[in-house]
């Protein structure tokens, strides 16, 4: 699974400012015709690349696809597997920053599948200034993730 167990390092404010400013420049690429809701997310990996994404809609609604996992399937598509945060922004069209905009339950479940929860950082902003950190288990306490599936089948085994 992604993150390894060390100790969380906490990002420098630097590094937490280049990450809101991708995701805002992310957020400019935003398909949303149908919610008009832009949302933009700058992914770092564990070797410190960032990797970009925005909301794509799409007309029959479940097809869209969140920012956050955009970012997380460009990078998984690429073969990265490990990773130490992301930044994400969202408002309606047309508006500055105006709110925090949280991951979504299936954008928190797809993160949990390839980070360590009590390591990986998300961070929520209005602006380079106006941001707020948290961890993914406090996003997604008592998270279902691949250890569970793991644990089950050497159950089912014995």
């Amino acid at each position: 699974m992604g993150v390894s167990m060390k100790k969380r390092k906490k990002l420098a404010k630097d590094n937490i400012r280049e990450l809101i400013k991708a995701a805002v420049e992310a957020r400019r690429k935003s398909y949303s015709p149908y919610s008009h809701y832009q949302v933009g997310a700058a992914l770092l990996t564990a070797d410190g690349q960032t990797v970009t994404g925005c909301n794509i809609e799409n007309a029959a609604y479940g097809p869209s696809n969140c920012a956050e996992r955009t970012a997380f399937f460009k990078a998984v598509s690429e073969g990265v597997r490990e990773f130490a945060a992301i930044a994400i922004v969202g408002s309606p069209e047309g508006e500055e920053l105006t709110q925090y905009a949280y991951p979504c339950g299936v954008c928190r479940q797809v993160m949990r599948e390839f980070c360590e929860p009590s390591q990986f950082q998300i961070i929520v902003a209005k602006s380079e200034e106006d941001y707020r950190v948290m961890t993914l288990a406090e996003l997604l306490p008592e998270g279902f993730g691949p250890e569970n599936l793991r644990d089950g089948n050497e159950q089912c085994q014995r």
